[in-house]
C-alpha cells in the first residue's frame, strides 16, 4: 500500500511541476517565445550561416582543441508586449577555473528585430554594411547598453 501512495505523490507531484512550469523552461509554450528564439537561432552570424552554428562551431573547435567547454540550453524570457529575451552561456575551462560567457539577444517578434545585449553576442552578429538592411533600429534609440555593476546593486 505504501508503494502506491508513493507513487502516487510522485505522480502528482510531476502533474504540478508541469502545470506550474515558468515559461523559460519550456519556450514552446508561448507561441512569440518559441518565433523569438527561432529568430535568433536562424539570424546570420558574422563567420556562419546561423547565429546557432556559430556557437556550435566555438564549442567543438575548443573541445577539438581539447579545452573543457559546455553548451547551456537556448532559454527564452518574456520581458514586456513583442519583447523576449533569448539567452545561452557557454562555461569554458580557462587555466585554473572555469568561466562562463553568455550570450544574451533582445527580439522584438512584431518587428522581427534582434539586438545584441552582451559583448559576446555581438562578437557573433554580422558586420553592417552600408545599403544592407541592419538587424539593429536604425536610430539606435531602442539599443539599450547592460547596466554597470553599480546601476544594477541600486537597483
Amino acid at each position: 500500500m505504501m508503494h502506491y501512495a508513493g507513487a502516487g505523490l510522485l505522480l502528482l507531484g510531476g502533474l504540478c511541476y508541469w502545470y506550474l512550469k515558468p515559461p523559460s523552461v519550456n519556450p514552446m509554450a508561448d507561441p512569440m517565445a518559441a518565433e523569438a528564439m527561432a529568430l535568433v537561432q536562424t539570424h546570420r552570424a558574422q563567420r556562419a550561416p546561423t547565429l546557432r552554428q556559430a556557437i556550435t562551431d566555438r564549442v567543438q573547435a575548443m573541445a577539438a582543441r581539447g579545452q573543457g567547454v559546455r553548451l547551456g540550453e537556448w532559454r527564452v524570457e518574456h520581458q514586456q508586449g513583442n519583447i523576449y529575451l533569448v539567452r545561452i552561456w557557454v562555461r569554458e575551462q580557462g587555466t585554473r577555473q572555469w568561466f562562463e560567457q553568455e550570450y544574451i539577444w533582445r527580439v522584438d517578434v512584431a518587428q522581427r528585430l534582434v539586438e545584441p545585449l552582451t559583448m559576446s553576442a555581438t562578437d557573433l552578429m554580422p558586420v553592417e554594411v552600408e545599403g544592407v538592411p541592419s538587424t539593429r533600429s536604425p536610430d539606435r534609440s531602442s539599443w539599450h547598453a547592460m547596466p554597470t555593476w553599480r546601476e544594477w546593486q541600486q537597483g
